[in-house]
């Protein structure tokens, strides 16, 4: 163990920040970006079916996929943020309880989301916004993609999470992107006339399998490495010790509130579209599909960096934390900004890519435009929300989900939607994340200027 915990050491204290971040961030981006392309796949090879009807059931169900997302955050990032700080004091029995806490946990959930959306199977169908005519496609998506796929998708994920909150991104990204490539081969052969010709049904099959094999993978990768990793999942660490739960609950809590508030917050964005018809919730599904990439990349990259931001605050290293966070909007700002203007100029010729539709094109063109509009805004507030994760500060990561859902998005789509009819839905996003940027700004300077006072105190 300690040739491991020397490196581990090296990776979080020792080498420069630049390397540090690539080390921990590109992984945790790739993988980020695989699973975009595998949802991409999904819209993608369903589209190719020319069925509005099999594409908008694809979108329908988004919501409770997403959902998973609450509890892959209660585990996966409460679970994390906690083993990455015990880390730093080199309390490693708690990291072992700490995983194998998350890991039972997110297991038992798992099953308790399948068992529930089967049950209330109906009104959950009529809540999504399914009608008449994508009712049954939609259904038979979500009997693999929930009923069954429920615990290993969210397994897979809370697991990578552990892996990667001990410094292994590159193992987390490999068992997350190997799911992913399995799905990809699987879509086609499931979906299209000349395979199983399952449509919609056949993405939701190839789901539940790929997801299946990549927690094959983590198991294996966990027995393999027995000996040299602080995670655990035997049930001999597991148990309820006070401090523990209260830890990941502190940061995973917030989390997952802020994960189903943007489930509450998709809902209702589908529910207004599909008053417009199957055309208009295909399109905005695509649109939303393919906004997802440089969401995702926000996403990995603010994910990326928890582990070196909680380890160097934890360790009292806050020079090192505050230049880690500085570095990152240096390097992705940018690069927001331009990919935002990329895909407003190009959009129709992205949404044609996906459906040979005039209509869809049409629709999803406008959808997209506004979309995209939001990335450069939604890298400064993923930054700071992990920023609160990693060090943490579960209250503040929890303001900012009710400020951006409930206090600026779902109003906004209301009297967006009032004024300009369909199309303005898809502003709702910039204009909430135009004002979680300001707040971003504000809260990280508070957070440097603290770590700069206890600095300026330990010398003295």
């Amino acid at each position: 163990m300690g040739l491991e915990e020397d490196q581990k050491i090296l990776l979080f204290e020792k080498m420069p920040i630049p390397r540090a971040i690539a080390r921990l961030a590109v992984p945790t981006i790739l993988s980020s970006l695989v699973m975009v392309i595998y949802n991409l796949a999904d819209t993608y090879f369903v589209g190719m079916l020319n069925d509005s009807v099999q594409n908008a059931a694809v979108t329908l169900a988004y919501p409770v996929l997403l959902a998973f997302n609450a509890v892959n955050n209660l585990f996966g990032v409460g679970t994390s943020s906690m083993m990455s700080r015990a880390l730093g004091r080199r309390d490693y029995e708690t990291v072992r309880r700490s995983s194998a806490f998350g890991f039972y946990c997110s297991l038992l959930c798992g099953i308790l989301f399948s068992l529930l959306c089967t049950v209330f199977k109906a009104p959950l169908l009529t809540a999504l916004g399914a009608d008449e005519a994508t009712r049954a496609a939609t259904d038979s998506y979500m009997l693999w993609t929930v009923t069954w796929g429920a615990a290993p998708s969210i397994l897979n994920v809370v697991m990578a999470y552990m892996v990667r909150s001990e410094g292994a991104s590159l193992h987390a990204s490999i068992g997350t992107m190997s799911g992913c490539f399995l799905n990809m081969i699987l879509d086609p052969v499931f979906i299209l006339p000349w395979g199983f010709n399952m449509g919609a049904a056949g993405a939701g099959l190839a789901t539940f399998l790929s997801n299946c094999f990549a927690c094959g993978y983590f198991f294996v990768l966990l027995y393999v490495k027995r000996k040299h990793t602080f995670v655990s999942v035997s049930p001999k660490k597991f148990g309820f010790q006070r401090f523990i739960v209260l830890g990941i609950c502190a940061v995973g809590i917030p989390a997952s509130i802020q994960n189903l508030l943007n489930v509450t917050g998709m809902t209702i964005l589908n529910n207004f579209t599909s008053g417009y018809g199957a055309d208009a919730v295909a399109s905005m599904g695509i649109a939303q599909k393919i906004n997802m990439v440089p969401f995702q990349i926000a996403l990995g990259f603010s994910q990326g960096i928890m582990p070196l931001v909680s380890y160097t605050y934890s360790s009292g290293n806050h020079r090192r934390m505050k230049d880690t966070v500085l570095f990152a909007i240096k390097l992705m700002l940018p690069a927001m900004i331009c990919v935002t203007l990329g895909y407003y100029m190009w959009a129709d010729r992205l949404i044609a890519l996906f459906m040979d539709s005039e209509a869809i094109i049409a629709y999803g063109t406008k959808f997209l435009r506004g979309l995209c509009l939001a990335q450069p805004l939604i890298y400064m507030d993923f930054l700071a929300v992990g920023v609160f994760q990693a060090l943490g500060l579960g209250k503040n990561a929890l303001i900012f989900a009710i400020m951006r859902k409930i206090i600026l998005e779902i109003p906004a789509l209301f009297i967006l939607n009032y004024l300009y009819p369909l199309f303005g839905l898809a502003y709702a996003q910039p204009v909430a994340e135009f004002v979680l940027t300001i707040a971003a700004v504000v809260m990280l300077r508070r957070i440097f200027a603290r770590s700069s006072q206890r600095v300026t105190e330990d010398k003295s």
